[in-house]
């Protein structure tokens, strides 16, 4: 299984999201992240989905989306012209002498300390997935609380535009 991240054009229009998730549902299709903003047009949202499959499946799930009249475009996201990113915020225990070890961990990942409690900071990163992946490994022994991902983000590079 592959998995593939597509960028999709839509008309910012309420029920748009349920049309387009209702349709990976009804074909047995799970996605692995998806998320949606605003583009610089009020009248449009992104929406960057990933989904795991094999070329069939890639293809099947783009005719389907093409059929929705709210779809403007869809582009496939090759990883070597697309920036992909997430944002992750991580909720630790840093009471005492620990606190000193998660900021320094999060600062060699130049995470952003958000919040600081009695015993626990919120650290906001952002980056690929490995780099979220390697922090939250760091931050496991100190004990993560809590942790939400906003699922990736993409935009091609150089001169592409993804349309």
């Amino acid at each position: 299984m592959e998995r593939y991240v597509l960028s999709v054009l839509v008309e910012n229009h309420a029920g748009v999201l349920s049309r387009v998730s209702g349709l990976f549902s009804r074909r047995g299709y799970n996605i692995d992240s998806l998320t949606v903003g605003e583009t610089y047009d009020s009248n449009r949202s992104r929406m960057t989905i990933v989904v795991q499959g094999d070329n069939y499946i890639l293809e099947q799930i783009k005719k389907q989306l093409a059929k929705l009249v709210e779809v403007i475009s869809i582009e496939h996201c090759e990883p070597a012209n697309t920036v992909v990113r997430e944002m992750a915020l991580i909720k630790v225990c840093a009471s005492g002498t620990a606190r000193v070890g998660v900021i320094e961990t999060a600062n060699i990942f130049r995470a952003h300390i958000v919040d600081v409690g009695l015993d626990s900071v919120i650290i906001e990163v952002t980056g690929s997935e490995d780099k979220i992946e390697s922090l939250i490994r760091l931050l496991q022994p100190f004990g993560i609380m809590e942790l939400v991902r906003t699922g990736l983000t993409a935009m091609g590079r150089g001169n592409g535009v993804l349309s």
